[in-house]
């Protein structure tokens, strides 16, 4: 089996939260079980300089700009990056600015680490294909709805390390990131009006986890659901 995970942080190359952690364990655990596995990464600054066997796959242009991906290696770990130095090229956090404020062009930073995900398991590295492919959190929610858009070329599982942060953008973006505007309701994207990418990867995956049975329980309460409860239901 051959599994991909899509991430945004990765231990010890670049951390926000518990996700890193997750990342920097999970992979080598699976490798070290005979599972050929790999991750996917935008090529922030930090991460970039931590792969420094990386090498070119391929070139393309997208929705978001012309990118390259990379392939390299951390800690025995196969390495996908995608750069794209006008979208990831930037100090301090991956999320926002140094006054705390979001990037304006998240949306079209983490769709695209979503697409990304996706066309892996359509032969974007022509010699390596995942099987499953494996999102975490909303950075990566939108990887299961490109992979519905694409006909499900591979299976795909979701993981919810905080459902606090939904990834809630302006729903005129369904115009900026090559999904179908059929994507775009109450059973897909749609929450409160909004796009969520959290919500994309908890309607379309085929498999829905959580960081521990605790915390998988606690979301489909309420008080502790932030609106989500009756999809994780």
């Amino acid at each position: 089996m051959q599994v991909l995970h899509v991430c945004s942080e990765m231990f010890p190359l670049l951390k926000t939260g518990g996700l890193a952690d997750v990342i920097g364990a999970l992979p080598a655990a699976q490798i070290a079980g005979g599972v050929d596995t790999r991750v996917l990464l935008p090529a922030f600054p930090d991460i970039r300089r931590g792969v420094t066997d990386a090498q070119v796959v391929t070139r393309r242009e997208t929705f978001a700009g012309r990118i390259t991906l990379l392939f390299g290696h951390f800690n025995g770990v196969g390495i996908y990056l995608i750069d794209a130095p006008h979208l990831y090229d930037r100090p301090g956090s991956p999320y926002h600015d140094t006054n705390q404020h979001a990037y304006t062009d998240n949306v079209l930073r983490f769709a695209l680490l979503g697409w990304v995900g996706s066309e892996m398991a359509c032969g974007l590295d022509p010699f390596w294909r995942p099987d499953v492919v494996h999102a975490h959190d909303w950075h990566a929610g939108l990887t299961p709805a490109y992979l519905a858009a694409r006909g499900h070329p591979a299976k795909s599982v979701f993981t919810v390390h905080n459902l606090a942060y939904q990834g809630m953008f302006y729903s005129w973006h369904m115009n900026d990131i090559e999904l179908p505007w059929s994507f775009y309701n109450v059973h897909g994207l749609e929450f409160n009006g909004q796009i969520s990418f959290l919500k994309a990867g908890l309607y379309y995956a085929d498999h829905i986890t959580a960081v521990s049975p605790t915390y998988a329980r606690e979301i489909t309460e309420p008080q502790f659901a932030y609106g989500m409860e009756g999809l994780l239901r």
